[in-house]
């Protein structure tokens, strides 16, 4: 079993080296929700290829629920995103 150190790794120089990136920013929630409150038309890419687009009118730690306009409402798990891109203008309501 291998411990995991929360510290940079040192060389054999005793410098500091850099750590990898991490993988997770914490930043999803807070670009979720501000695409949710402005209901900023977004542009979903899946890793299908397939594009949709809508507003982001849910998330949870799994799934975000798309809102599109003469469209049904798409769940979409956030395994299957690609990238989530702004659009132009906020929806007016």
């Amino acid at each position: 079993m291998r411990n995991m150190s929360f510290r940079a790794p040192v060389n054999h120089h005793g410098k500091k080296t850099k750590s990898p990136p991490p993988e997770d920013t914490f930043e999803e929630v807070g670009f979720l929700k501000a695409l949710g409150e402005k209901q900023k038309p977004v542009t979903v890419k899946l890793m299908d290829g397939e594009t949709v687009r809508g507003w982001v009118e849910y998330y949870d730690k799994n799934m975000i629920r798309l809102t599109r306009e003469g469209a049904p409402n798409l769940f979409i798990f956030k395994h299957e995103i690609m990238y989530i891109a702004e659009e132009g203008q906020a929806r007016r309501r």
